[in-house]
C-alpha cells in the first residue's frame, strides 16, 4: 500500500492493531484535511479567476459597446453564464470596429483599396436620371459605397429559386470569356452538380472562372469538393478562412454577398444561395422562397468592383489585373432601367446598409412594403417605421410564421406588439421566404443579401440592388399585395393577448436580439 503514501506498521498483537487503526484514522483525517485545503484554495482560485474574467468582459462591453442596449445585453449574458458568457462575448461581442479587429493589416488594407479604386473617381453623379426623391438616397449610397447610379439598365425579376437558376444556367452556358461567382452558402446537390457540368464546359472553351466564398457559410464544402472545381480548372477561394490564427478575428464577420458577373456586362444578385433548398424541400420550412435580380448593362460595372475587391482580399491576386478594361469595359446601355449598387461590411466607415433603409423610410410619403426574413430592426429603423406610419404612411411587414433560427422568430415577434399599436400591417405567410426587399411608394426597390438586423447592419458584407423605377417597383409591389391578400394580417388586441409563456420567450430572444 506504500504506492498510495500509506504505509501500515507489521501487526504483531492487539495493541499493535489498535496503534495501527489509530495511524490509519489520523492518516484518513489527514487527508480529507488536506484535500479540503486544496479544494478551497482551488475554489478561491477560480472564484478570483472568474471575478477578473467578468471584470474584463464587462469592462471591455462597456468601453468598447456599440450600443447601451446591446451593451446591456452583453453584460447580462456574461453574469448569467459564468466563463461561458464571457467565451461567447469574446468570440462574438468585442465590438473590433473601435477595438483590434481594426487595427488588423487585412482591413486597413480594405480601406486603403476602397480610397484607390472606386467607381465615382471616374466620373460625375448623374444627377438629371433621378428626381428629388431618388437623387437624395442615391447621394447616401454613392457617399457610403463609392458606386453611383446607372441609367441603361435591364432587369429582370427572379421571384423563386427555379426561375432564378433556370436563368442563371441559361446564361452561364453563354458565357464567352469570364465568369465571377461570389456566394455564401456553397452546397452540395442537383444545383452544384449541374453548375459544375456547365463550368466544366466553359473552361473547357477558354471562359475563365473565378469563386469565391464564404468559408462559414459554405462549411460544407469540403476540400474535396473544392479540388473538384480547381481541378477543372476554376480559381477557388474561400473568404476569411477558418484558421486557428484569426478565428478570434474574423469568426462574427461573415461575407454574405451573392454575386454572380459574366463577361462584365451581365451580373446577378439578391438572397438567393447555390442550396436545393431552394428547388425542392429538404426541410421543415419546405421550399424556400427568395427573390434574386439579372441585370445587364453600366451598373455591372459597380456589382463587379466589390467582387474583385473581396477576390483580391481571397486570394492576394495582383489588384490590378481585375481592374483592366478586359474585365471592366465599357458597357452599352441595355435598357431603360436606373440601378444603383449599395454594399457594406465590417471595413465600411458608416453602417451603410442600414442607412440606405432608414433613408429610404425617411423618404417614403404614401407606402413601405418589406419582406424580410429576419426582421430584428434596432432602434432607429425601429423609430423610422413608427414616425412614418404615424404621419399616414402605409407600411405593410410579410415576414414567415416561422424560421430556421427558433431566437431570430422570437426575436422578431418581439417587436411586433409596438409596431402593431401604430397601425403597421404584419402579414405571417406560412412559406419560408428568404426575400429581403424594401418598396417605397411603388418608386424604388432594394432587393439583395441584407437583412433587417444588426448582423447585416454591422458585422456581415452584404450587397443590395436598388432599382429607381416605377415599373420594376409596381410590379414587386404586385407580387407583395399577391401574396399578403390571402393572408389575414396581425390583429393588435389579439396578439397582445398571446401568452405569458410566449412573452417570457419573446423577452427573452428581445434581451438576446442586439447579440445577433
Amino acid at each position: 500500500m506504500s504506492q498510495y503514501g500509506l504505509r501500515l506498521p507489521l501487526i504483531r498483537s492487539k495493541g499493535e492493531i489498535e496503534n495501527g487503526l489509530s495511524y490509519l484514522e489520523n492518516w484518513i483525517f489527514n487527508t480529507i484535511d488536506k484535500t479540503e485545503r486544496i479544494s478551497n484554495a482551488m475554489m478561491t482560485f477560480t472564484i478570483i479567476i472568474y471575478v477578473l474574467v467578468t471584470l474584463w468582459a464587462s469592462a471591455s462591453a462597456l468601453l468598447y459597446g456599440a450600443r447601451p442596449t446591446k451593451t446591456l445585453s452583453w453584460i447580462l449574458v456574461i453574469l448569467i453564464l459564468p466563463f461561458l458568457g464571457a467565451l461567447i462575448y469574446y468570440l462574438f461581442g468585442v465590438n473590433r470596429r473601435k477595438f483590434k479587429f481594426f487595427t488588423l493589416k487585412h482591413t486597413i488594407k480594405r480601406r486603403l483599396y476602397n480610397q484607390k479604386y472606386n467607381e465615382s473617381h471616374e466620373e460625375d453623379f448623374p444627377a438629371d436620371c433621378l428626381n428629388e426623391k431618388c437623387a437624395k438616397l442615391a447621394r447616401l449610397v454613392k457617399q457610403n459605397a463609392s458606386l453611383l447610379p446607372h441609367e441603361g439598365n435591364e432587369v429582370v425579376l427572379l421571384k423563386d429559386g427555379q426561375e432564378t437558376f433556370d436563368k442563371i444556367f441559361e446564361r452561364l452556358r453563354k458565357a464567352e470569356h469570364f465568369i465571377h461567382m461570389q456566394y455564401y452558402i456553397l452546397e452540395e446537390g442537383e444545383l452544384m452538380d449541374e453548375l459544375y457540368k456547365i463550368l466544366k464546359d466553359r473552361v473547357d472553351n477558354g471562359v475563365e472562372v473565378r469563386i469565391i466564398y464564404d468559408s462559414l457559410g459554405s462549411f460544407s464544402f469540403r476540400k474535396d469538393r473544392r479540388e473538384r472545381f480547381r481541378d477543372m480548372g476554376a480559381k477557388v477561394f474561400p473568404i476569411l478562412p477558418i484558421r486557428f490564427g484569426n478565428l478570434l478575428y474574423t469568426l462574427n464577420y461573415r461575407n454574405h454577398r451573392k454575386i454572380i458577373i459574366i463577361d462584365g456586362h451581365e451580373g446577378f444578385t439578391g438572397g438567393v444561395n447555390i442550396s436545393d433548398k431552394y428547388i425542392k424541400p429538404i426541410s421543415d420550412l419546405g421550399i424556400w422562397e427568395d427573390y434574386h435580380v439579372y441585370l445587364k448593362g453600366p451598373v455591372v460595372n459597380g456589382l463587379h468592383r466589390i467582387f474583385i475587391k473581396d477576390y483580391h482580399f481571397a486570394h492576394e491576386e495582383e489588384e490590378a489585373l481585375l481592374l483592366k478594361e478586359k474585365y471592366l469595359p465599357e458597357i452599352d446601355k441595355f435598357g431603360k432601367r436606373t440601378v444603383q449598387i449599395a454594399s457594406s461590411g465590417p471595413d465600411s466607415n458608416q453602417p451603410a446598409i442600414m442607412q440606405q433603409y432608414l433613408m429610404m423610410i425617411n423618404l417614403a410619403k404614401k407606402s413601405i412594403h418589406i419582406v424580410n426574413p429576419y426582421f430584428i430592426p434596432g432602434t432607429a429603423i425601429l423609430q423610422g417605421l413608427k414616425m412614418a406610419a404615424l404621419t399616414g404612411v402605409e407600411i405593410k411587414l410579410l415576414v414567415p410564421k416561422d424560421s430556421d433560427s427558433f431566437l431570430a422568430k422570437y426575436s422578431m415577434y418581439a417587436y411586433f406588439q409596438e409596431l402593431l399599436a401604430v397601425g403597421i400591417k404584419i402579414y405571417l405567410r406560412k412559406d419560408f421566404s428568404h426575400s429581403k426587399v424594401i418598396i417605397v411608394d411603388d418608386e424604388i426597390v432594394s432587393i439583395g443579401s441584407g437583412n433587417f438586423d444588426q448582423r447585416s447592419f454591422r458585422h456581415n458584407f452584404e450587397v443590395n440592388a436598388i432599382i429607381y423605377d416605377m415599373e420594376i417597383a409596381k410590379e414587386v409591389s404586385d407580387d407583395f399585395q399577391k401574396i399578403s391578400q390571402d393572408i389575414f394580417p396581425l390583429d393588435y388586441e389579439t396578439f397582445k393577448a398571446r401568452g405569458v409563456r410566449q412573452r417570457i420567450v419573446e423577452g427573452f430572444a428581445k434581451i438576446c436580439s442586439p447579440l445577433l
